[in-house]
């Protein structure tokens, strides 16, 4: 249920507590379903692939978790041979322009321009420049030049929850801030196809998007309170789940362990969030959950000991638009929130990801 906007962008109460104000999501316009997906990668990369992959490769296809996805491509055929100069610009250029779009969002969703913005804190993960996205952001939309502003990468899927940890810290330190909390992965950028069982799962499940989230000091809006957060590393298993560069190339590295690696760090990490304030799985609402894939999904609901109801809009974006690394657990709690919330109850939102990492954070509806 969202709180009355204030369209002055300055009144209001002001205290300890910070809040999450709006939340915008965006995708590129080019979306594939599976099966189309499927035939491209058979039509250049077939000769590649063993018996064993091309029929692996036909049952993740096929199955019924994910039915389409948007990539930041004008066609299928422009990742072929896609050079590496043309393929940085890609990600920049397409990277930014989400992130525009999702800030925009954002700020007419409270009614505010963009001078308002005070802090600035992008992650990704899909593609290195110097300087940052940040940087190109202040340019593009022409935010204040004195902005504190931040890039953070290597949290892989993880992502958004340390950005929003940041986010929460910088807008505790002033009253009348506007931190905007942005994710964007363009995972379209680090394609590759081999006979790697690695290769073939980032190519059925990855996608591109982008959100932005407002932070402030305000209960208006969306008004949901940031109440405590939590995070959990095991370095062990950073092998199991990472980029890593090939050829002067972003290769992407994934284990057939990461749903019982990733359901038990998971647990870990919602009862280091539980255990100071004596809640109880029974006492959360709202669970909102990055879908990592539809077997990591399960291992997760079966470790933490969830019902399939707490995963509807979890699986419902997974099915609809991929995995999008870091920004698809925001995709998820906007789907909660547009089924309808009720005021004053507890929602829980958790991402994971390279590391091997897991974060969680605490929120009040």
């Amino acid at each position: 249920m969202k709180k009355p906007i204030d369209k002055t962008g300055t009144s209001g109460s002001l205290n300890e507590d910070v809040y999450i104000a709006s939340i915008a999501i965006t995708t590129p316009p080019y979306t594939v379903d599976q099966p189309r997906a499927e035939a491209f990668l058979i039509k250049h990369y077939a000769k590649k692939l063993s018996p064993e992959r091309l029929a692996i490769m036909h049952r993740m296809f096929s199955h019924p978790g994910i039915a389409r996805r948007h990539l930041a491509v004008d066609d299928l055929e422009q990742l072929v041979n896609e050079h590496p100069d043309d393929r940085i610009a890609r990600f920049t250029n397409r990277a930014v322009d989400l992130s525009s779009e999702a800030i925009n969002d954002a700020l007419a969703q409270v009614d505010l321009p963009v001078d308002a913005i005070s802090g600035l804190v992008v992650n990704t993960c899909t593609g290195y420049i110097c300087p940052g996205i940040s940087t190109y952001l202040i340019e593009k939309l022409g935010i204040s030049h004195q902005i504190q502003a931040y890039d953070l990468v290597g949290s892989g899927c993880g992502g958004a929850i340390p950005n929003l940890q940041m986010c929460r810290n910088m807008a505790n330190k002033t009253a009348a801030g506007v931190i905007m909390s942005v994710s964007v992965e363009i995972c379209s950028a680090t394609f590759q196809m081999d006979d790697d069982l690695s290769l073939i799962v980032s190519n059925a499940i990855f996608a591109d998007g982008a959100s932005a989230a407002l932070i402030w000091q305000r209960p208006v809006g969306l008004g949901l309170t940031l109440i405590d957060s939590v995070s959990r590393f095991d370095p062990k298993y950073r092998d199991d789940i990472r980029y890593i560069y090939k050829n002067g190339k972003l290769y992407n590295q994934i284990s057939v362990l990461i749903p019982k690696i990733a359901g038990k760090l998971v647990a870990k990490v919602i009862s280091d969030l539980f255990k100071p304030r004596g809640l109880r799985i029974e006492d959360i609402r709202y669970w909102v959950f990055h879908p990592g894939g539809t077997k990591v999904i399960n291992a997760i609901r079966d470790e933490v000991g969830l019902s399939e109801k707490h995963f509807q809009a979890t699986r419902k974006i997974l099915a609809n638009f991929g995995n999008m690394s870091s920004p698809t657990v925001w995709f998820v709690l906007k789907e909660i929130l547009n089924e309808g919330t009720t005021p004053g109850d507890w929602c829980v939102m958790v991402s994971f990801g390279a590391g091997m990492s897991a974060h969680a954070f605490l929120l009040k509806t």
